[in-house]
């Protein structure tokens, strides 16, 4: 081998664009971050051919006084931070200093830059082995202008690595939204081949931040999204999340960003997956426009060179925050006055708040007399006793027919109502409660319904079902867990990594009713589980326990594993198609699913209920035309 020698700038720089310069759009990044960084309030994006032959970049930003544009072309250097207290706090997008001596060495790179309102400019531009600086005067307005010519024209092995113009766009224009959404309060402007593809104006206002989103996510999105604004103590989470029917095949739709800083997190994702669990389809993704505002000296930037990536201090505040949240959104979507989806802080009569008679007949959804009350409470309080019927057999007895006996009692209590139950009162149709009233069955399958402005068909079992669901749940934790000793303990054996895992959180695994005691360096034994989980295969699931726990700080698979089973009795014990309702008992049932938390899914994550409005019949019939 060689002597060591110094790498000369260029090559050094090039070595770096490695890791900065991916392809065009990580072009595009970098420059629009220091635009935003410079205080821009516009914008103005123009690619051709994919970015490959050209890109320009202009705002309207501070801009960069003439000595020091030398210096804006060289690595590590940076206007952004100084000392160790300024990396430890980060507020700005970009702080290496890497990104413009990166793009310069493997492109034909312009800068031209103003500080002043006067149009007096100065262009720099580096050239030569050494990437000599050269600075002359240009007009220009306030702000800069950065021009990118032929980039990886000097390394044509990164150039074989691109792809189609058609392919790069796609990743610039992704790139661009991504940008477009981290800052709604800045206009931006992109163009492809002389061609607009994009123009957003600014806004603060939360309508006009929809706005944006709509056009760059689709429409569809705001009719089918909720807007949450949570904050506590130092957290702030707020933005758009879709909801469950309003998922995609594909997890193309997730935008997450940490003080306006776009990022992926495994731990954001796996906080927010838990928090979609129970209501989404399976092998579906949530759409998500997610903001988190937090003290920039408690989340670390300084991860990854493209800066995708953070650590938080304390990850598993931060994924407690975010789970905690949206599950709490996501279960308070209930139908509307105007029969669509929205959140509500409606209390359900029997999700824990003690009384048997809120909901309807206090007014909650509306006044529809005392004809409904009389309904609901028919087929409500069979149900409501039946619940801790079945939950404590299924706690407390070990004969499996003896528990599946008293489930059967229990789902069952639809079809036992009194035939004194009165139907609701087709009166008034605007004083129509949110899901409106039955008016017909069809096929043994759906509720047909009046609502104040439409039609509203209800699956009825899929919405039964829900509704099983959430009082099972809710009854066993009212009854609280109750764990059984372990006929023959199973012994476990684990890395030493694991065994300080469960020692650590022996007080959290005691609360989900599992007894773990450390046997050795590399052995767990497990004594005592939750009796609904005496017949589960147990190790795998304190596995994936621990797995979560030295991941992310915290798991549920306990409870998850335990709702499985109710999601599982629930479903074969609800109403079955074919079964002829009264309707007293299908308007008990749609004042149910107003009352229930995440009555827009059953538990597999299909819709329970659509709506077609008055101008969607009128539409369908020609009528006005």
């Amino acid at each position: 081998m060689s002597r060591i020698q110094v790498l000369s700038p260029r090559l050094a720089n090039q070595i770096a664009a490695g890791e900065v310069v991916e392809r065009p759009s990580s072009v595009i990044k970098e420059l629009v971050e220091n635009a935003i960084d410079a205080g821009a309030t516009r914008i103005d994006v123009e690619v051709e051919k994919g970015g490959t032959k050209l890109i320009r970049i202009r705002d309207n930003g501070s801009g960069i006084e003439p000595d020091d544009l030398p210096l804006a072309l060289s690595r590590h250097a940076t206007s952004k931070i100084l000392t160790l207290d300024d990396l430890e706090g980060v507020h700005s997008l970009g702080f290496r200093g890497e990104a413009l001596a990166s793009i310069s060495s493997v492109s034909r790179l312009d800068l031209v830059s103003s500080t002043l309102e006067t149009g007096e400019g100065w262009r720099v531009i580096a050239e030569g082995r050494d990437m000599a600086t050269q600075v002359t005067p240009a007009p220009h307005l306030r702000g800069t202008s950065v021009q990118v010519k032929d980039l990886f024209f000097n390394t044509p092995a990164r150039r074989k690595f691109m792809r189609t113009e058609k392919t790069e766009f796609s990743h610039i224009e992704e790139t661009f939204r991504r940008l477009a959404l981290s800052r709604p309060d800045i206009a931006l402007s992109l163009r492809h081949n002389q061609k607009p593809v994009h123009s957003l104006s600014a806004g603060t206002r939360q309508a006009e931040q929809e706005k944006r989103l709509a056009s760059l996510l689709g429409k569809n999105l705001m009719d089918q999204s909720l807007y949450i604004d949570v904050e506590v103590t130092g957290l702030r989470l707020w933005g758009w999340v879709g909801l469950p029917t309003h998922s995609r095949s594909q997890a193309d739709q997730q935008y997450f960003f940490v003080n306006r800083r776009v990022v992926k997190d495994r731990l954001v994702v796996h906080a927010i997956r838990q928090a979609y669990r129970d209501v989404l389809f399976h092998g579906r993704h949530p759409v998500f426009v997610l903001y988190l505002e937090l003290d920039p000296a408690v989340v670390d930037v300084n991860v990854h060179p493209t800066k995708h990536e953070v650590r938080f201090r304390d990850g598993r505040l931060v994924h407690d925050f975010l789970f905690s949240t949206l599950h709490r959104a996501l279960a308070e979507v209930r139908p509307d006055a105007e029969g669509a989806t929205a959140p509500t802080n409606m209390a359900y009569a029997g999700m824990g708040s003690g009384t048997a008679d809120s909901g309807v007949g206090g007014g909650n959804v509306g006044d529809v007399g005392d004809g409904d009350i009389g309904a609901t409470q028919a087929i409500e309080q069979p149900m409501r006793d039946q619940t801790a019927i079945a939950f404590n057999d299924y706690s407390s007895k070990d004969d499996r027919s003896s528990k599946n006996q008293g489930v059967s009692d229990y789902m069952s209590s639809y079809q036992q109502l009194s035939d004194q139950a009165r139907a609701m009162p087709m009166s008034d149709p605007s004083a129509a409660p949110p899901l409106g009233f039955a008016v017909a069955q069809l096929h043994g399958v759906y509720i047909l319904s009046e609502a104040q402005d439409g039609l509203i068909v209800v699956d009825m079992h899929a919405a039964h079902e829900r509704i099983t669901y959430e009082r099972l749940k809710v009854s066993y934790q009212e009854n609280a867990l109750k764990s059984q000793p372990m006929l023959v303990p199973l012994s476990m054996a684990v890395s030493e990594k694991e065994t300080d895992c469960a020692e650590q959180h022996q007080a959290l695994f005691q609360q989900l009713g599992v007894e773990l005691q450390v046997m050795g360096p590399e052995s767990l034994v497990v004594r005592q589980l939750p009796v609904m989980l005496m017949e589960s295969d147990v190790e795998p699931l304190i596995r994936d326990m621990l797995s979560d726990l030295l991941e992310y700080g915290s798991s549920d698979r306990i409870q998850a594993h335990i709702n499985e089973i109710f999601a599982t009795m629930a479903c074969h014990g609800s109403v079955r198609a074919n079964r002829r309702l009264t309707l007293p008992e299908m308007n008990a049932l749609l004042r149910d699913m107003e009352r229930t938390e995440r009555s827009g899914q059953c538990n597999h994550g299909r819709p329970t209920w659509t709506k077609l409005s008055m101008n969607e019949l009128d539409k369908l019939f020609l009528r006005g035309q």
